[in-house]
């Protein structure tokens, strides 16, 4: 079955120095773009991280320090990356909780202005897990009856991904082939930004999840405690929970003068 799209989606896959999202870094990164009537591109690109890559890590995904020493780091390459994506849907394996946030967070140090919010994001992963509970390679073979030959390269997730999620559209009559759809289905509770700091109560306002301010509408917050803001810039929190959080103060800001 062949996705029904009214905009292209890239399927994307990254390799990193770890699982931190706001401290560590891409060292490869693969997109699948598929368009509307059907044509791909593919794009795959080795990432100098700049830090030192954990042999752990390298046990992985196969890539060491000596394999990225001569590729460019992602601000090199952040602009080409930002013309394949943008105005596109999102696709990936654990995209939602991952891969997203880990590229949102390159591209908002590479001073692009990342953002999310005309996007739809499709969470293969979650569409596993609540039809099958499996891990990708068993996706793979599940789905598609292939084995992943490859598994932790970039490119090679990227492509299962992609034909897992078209195997699943032929498989369950009750997934509806459209992006919005996939996009929701694939999501779980809804955040305003990536880490989960910032969620939606029953009235779609911004409140925080976390803290002593936990279930506290953020503007209310913001306005009564206006240092607050200020300690959550300068705290290890990500770059994109703070834009959204700026974003917030601003709009709040603008209504109090409108």
């Amino acid at each position: 079955m062949q996705l029904k799209l009214t905009k292209p989606i890239c399927f994307f896959d990254l390799e990193t120095t770890g699982i931190n999202i706001t401290s560590d870094r891409i060292v490869e990164i693969s997109i699948l773009k598929v368009h509307p009537d059907g044509k791909e591109e593919t794009y795959t690109k080795r990432v100098n991280p700049t830090i030192p890559i954990p042999p752990q890590v390298t046990l992985v995904h196969g890539i060491s320090d000596a394999d990225i020493a001569d590729a460019p780091t992602f601000k090199d390459i952040s602009k080409e990356v930002y013309q394949i994506i943008k105005d596109c849907d999102l696709g990936g394996f654990n995209s939602n909780r991952f891969d997203i946030p880990v590229l949102a967070e390159e591209m908002l140090r590479a001073e692009i202005d990342f953002d999310m919010k005309n996007t739809q994001s499709i969470d293969v992963q979650t569409i596993f897990h609540k039809m099958e509970q499996r891990t990708l390679s068993a996706a793979y073979k599940f789905y598609c009856d292939k084995n992943l030959d490859n598994a932790h390269s970039a490119e090679a997730d990227t492509l299962a991904t992609y034909e897992v999620l078209k195997a699943q559209l032929d498989r369950y009559d009750e997934l509806e082939n459209d992006s919005k759809f996939l996009a929701e289905f694939s999501s779980r509770k809804k955040f305003a930004d990536f880490a989960g700091f910032i969620t939606f109560n029953k009235e779609g306002v911004e409140c925080f999840s976390f803290g002593k301010h936990k279930g506290k509408l953020v503007t209310e917050v913001l306005d009564n405690e206006p240092g607050y803001f200020g300690w959550l810039l300068n705290a290890d929190f990500p770059l994109y929970t703070k834009k959204v959080l700026t974003a917030i103060k601003l709009r709040a800001f603008n209504n109090k003068l409108s």
